[in-house]
């Protein structure tokens, strides 16, 4: 029964009914897209070698990387205090509740991963992004951008902290959470970067999107994994392909997706999804689309299995014609 049960992760971490091979192509057609931006950012570098030499090059140069565990600390917070005064452009409320930057405790090692802690439901503690200081020497200045973007804001803290403040809601609603969601969310804030004044340098734009590239060939090997039969080496082969990435770090990512089956769909999945409700309601509101007001509709009901978010961005539009059509005399 295989087969069955990988249906019914696909379907639980992803909230929709896509299908296994539905999102494989889905995985294949994004892949695709970014590397055809990738190509255009190696363009603009004026870079004359192949794909393995200029992610070489990125990962050894010194200018690259800080030089210090404070020095990395300190770039990740000024990454956000550039975000900060931008969100009033893209959001029309934003949370009472703050955020910080902090290291994770050294007994974690240099290979953990940069993650967030969000804020008390009271409001007595502040949302956190766990930075890893002293994995300074291997953590790119290249690719700090978009990783604020979706660990702190406007990604995990903004949806996370919002979601707390939601007082009208029960409070399991208020902390629950949807891999395809709340991942969505933090994947679809890191598109956001461009109208908040990130990815200006085109290494940084880079950066941005090897991360996003990850995330649309883990919807390739996982259904590639456990639907078309594909071995863990024709996985790893095919993130190292693409990605760019680390072996080592690839390795683990694919040992992930095989010891977790679906878990990983969630991220893209969340965000293209967003990204067409999103169109939608462009295109059905025109020049009354308010992005700041989408992103409210997006966010107010808190965490969401993706049908019922359709259901909820619908409902939205609707009541957004209602609003601003004129009152008949």
């Amino acid at each position: 029964g295989g087969a069955l049960a990988y249906a019914a992760l696909v379907r639980s971490n992803t909230t929709t009914s896509l299908s296994p091979q539905q999102i494989h192509a889905i995985g294949l057609r994004e892949v695709a897209r970014l590397r055809g931006e990738i190509d255009q950012v190696m363009r603009r570098m004026q870079w004359t070698g192949d794909f393995d030499s200029f992610v070489k090059h990125l990962n050894t140069d010194p200018k690259y990387f800080h030089t210090s565990p404070e020095a990395l600390l300190a770039g990740y917070r000024d990454i956000g205090k550039r975000i900060d005064p931008e969100l009033p452009r893209l959001f029309a409320e934003l949370p009472r509740a703050p955020w910080g930057v902090r290291a994770m405790p050294a007994h974690m090692g240099a290979d953990a991963t940069e993650s967030y802690d969000g804020p008390g439901l009271d409001g007595s503690r502040p949302g956190w992004f766990n930075a890893n200081a002293l994995a300074y020497k291997t953590r790119p200045i290249w690719g700090m951008e978009t990783l604020v973007a979706h660990e702190a804001v406007p990604g995990h803290h903004l949806q996370n902290a919002r979601a707390a403040e939601l007082g009208t809601l029960p409070r399991f609603r208020r902390a629950a959470g949807y891999v395809a969601y709340g991942e969505g969310w933090a994947l679809y804030a890191e598109t956001l970067g461009f109208e908040l004044g990130l990815y200006t340098d085109p290494a940084s734009h880079f950066g941005h999107l090897q991360w996003q590239m990850v995330r649309a060939v883990r919807l390739v090997v996982d259904t590639g994994l456990h639907q078309l039969g594909w071995t863990r080496q024709q996985a790893i082969d095919t993130m190292l392909a693409q990605t760019g990435e680390h072996r080592g770090t690839v390795e683990s990512e694919i040992d992930r997706y095989i010891s977790w089956p679906g878990q990983a769909l969630g991220y893209m999945v969340g965000q293209l999804k967003i990204i067409a409700l999103r169109d939608r309601a462009k295109a059905a509101l025109g020049p009354r689309f308010d992005i700041r007001r989408f992103h409210m509709a997006v966010l107010d009901q808190g965490a969401l299995p993706l049908t019922l978010l359709e259901r909820q961005i619908d409902d939205w539009i609707a009541a957004e014609k209602l609003a601003t059509e004129p009152v008949p005399r």
